[in-house]
């Protein structure tokens, strides 16, 4: 599986993209997918998700590592008595 610097091979995906692309335009009533291409595009999708869940994480780490910052804000009335 790729680490979270690699880049994820998403051609099975565009495959089967293209695939259905294929398919709508000539009025086929179904996509067909061989057993191999069917686990490559369940595995590139379950990278996939893994991805962005790890993404998210991520995000939602650094945004809560700033919740406990206190922010003071002083108001006056704008003039200097």
């Amino acid at each position: 599986m790729p680490t979270q610097n690699e880049p994820l091979n998403t051609v099975p995906i565009q495959q089967f993209i293209s695939q259905v692309k294929s398919a709508d335009a000539s009025k086929a009533k179904e996509v067909k997918l061989t057993i191999e291409q069917s686990k490559r595009l369940a595995l590139t999708l379950g990278e996939v998700m893994a991805r962005l869940t790890g993404d998210i994480e991520q995000i939602l780490a650094r945004k809560n590592n700033g919740a406990d910052d206190v922010i003071q804000v002083n108001m006056d009335s704008g003039s200097n008595w």
